[in-house]
């Protein structure tokens, strides 16, 4: 644990008092309750009190503002909170696109009207956003997005599609980058709020391969948006959406690169997991030599990792917000998750096969399904190819190809 010393050390005291006053004792003891609720699943009355009380703290987002509500904390602060919550095994009960995405760029560029209204439920965790980017036609190369949205006076009128909307139909809000302008590409498009309870909005939920439905396909037919919806300038949104991308890869990197189950893996660690199947020999080492080596070397790499992400995230907070440079945390967080899975199902063999039925227990198939689902860890948040462009010409500023 971290000695960061003088009054950051004496918040420490401050933290461990209110989280032992105020986080409910029954979600020491039931952590799945707390990610299936982190992860758009039921909430227990326990889950609801807690969050109901990290939000009115402001501590579900420690460092914003606390004009619209947030912590106000440092970032030394913060991290002693995160250790503290860690401690006692409380997760933060407040957050999705609103906190990883939304807010920070809000924020940043969103008019104080804006701000007022948006950040306090992002921050109570009350209301849930969405992203309206990609289309059909339009992923990789999202500046070719078609979106319409058309000026009636005294609204836009939305028509059009979007694709891989992560939770639009749990969702109260969209933040949807649209076309106001066909004569140019990149400078034709703005950054408009979409109240998802507006008549004309639609969402088809698409299955994926590891049963889930994370994703839906959007629809807007004539959706009427208040003019005061749009974000930053008439035909500005490309600038906003790129800041926006920052924000979202530099917390998808984090998250991927965490080591744990998490986004790609199963309740258990890989570590436990070798052990639990693979065994150990008269050392008490795994007793397979191959894939302890492999394993070693994944170690290395996600604490490398996590030490990277600790060292950019400051950088980035010194600096105004995280820069190109999540791309290429983007792509490595990505791969540490796939190659954790990939250890896991292979260390379960057989069992780490399962589907459904008896024969196999919850771990084994939340693993089998995990490996599936982190198929989309190099695609979702930019495809791994896109971030290398975007680290070729931003960070390293090497020439497009000819």
């Amino acid at each position: 644990m971290a000695d960061f010393g003088g009054e950051v050390e004496a918040f420490r005291g401050e933290a461990r008092a209110w989280l032992e006053e105020n986080f409910p004792p029954a979600l020491k003891k039931d952590p799945a309750a707390q990610m299936a609720a982190m992860m758009g699943g039921p909430e227990s009355a326990d889950v609801k009190l807690w969050r109901g009380r990290m939000g009115a703290k402001g501590w579900g987002t420690p460092t914003w503002p606390k004009a619209y509500g947030g912590g106000g904390l440092s970032r030394a602060e913060a991290r002693v909170l995160a250790e503290e919550m860690a401690r006692i095994g409380a997760r933060n009960p407040i957050g999705g696109m609103g906190v990883m995405m939304f807010g920070p760029t809000l924020i940043e560029v969103g008019t104080e009207a804006q701000k007022q209204r948006h950040i306090p439920p992002i921050v109570k965790g009350e209301l849930r956003w969405c992203q309206g980017y990609s289309e059909p036609g339009s992923g990789s190369d999202l500046a070719s997005l078609q979106t319409k949205a058309e000026d009636k006076g005294d609204h836009w009128l939305v028509n059009g599609q979007k694709i891989w909307t992560s939770g639009a139909n749990l969702a109260d809000w969209c933040f949807c980058l649209v076309r106001t302008d066909q004569t140019k590409k990149h400078e034709g498009i703005s950054f408009l709020l979409i109240d998802m309870k507006t008549p004309g909005v639609e969402t088809r939920p698409i299955l994926l391969i590891n049963g889930t439905s994370p994703f839906c396909e959007t629809f807007f037919t004539d959706v009427k948006v208040p003019k005061e919806n749009m974000m930053g300038p008439l035909n500005g949104g490309w600038t906003i959406a790129k800041r926006l991308l920052q924000f979202e890869r530099d917390n998808i990197s984090t998250g991927l690169g965490g080591g744990g189950g998490g986004l790609g893996g199963a309740p258990m660690g890989v570590v436990q997991i070798a052990q639990t199947y693979l065994g150990l020999d008269e050392s008490g080492r795994l007793a397979d030599a191959d894939f302890r080596r492999r394993l070693i070397d994944h170690q290395m790499e996600t604490r490398a990792f996590q030490l990277t992400v600790r060292r950019a995230g400051d950088e980035a907070r010194s600096n105004q917000g995280p820069s190109a440079a999540t791309s290429i945390m983007k792509y490595a967080g990505a791969k540490i998750a796939q190659d954790r899975t990939e250890l896991s199902i292979e260390a379960m063999g057989a069992q780490g096969l399962g589907w459904e039925g008896e024969g196999f227990s919850s771990d084994e198939l939340a693993a089998t399904r995990g490996w599936l689902r982190a198929k989309a860890n190099s695609i979702e948040g930019g495809t791994s190819e896109i971030n290398l462009n975007v680290v070729s010409k931003r960070v390293l500023g090497l020439p497009d190809p000819k």
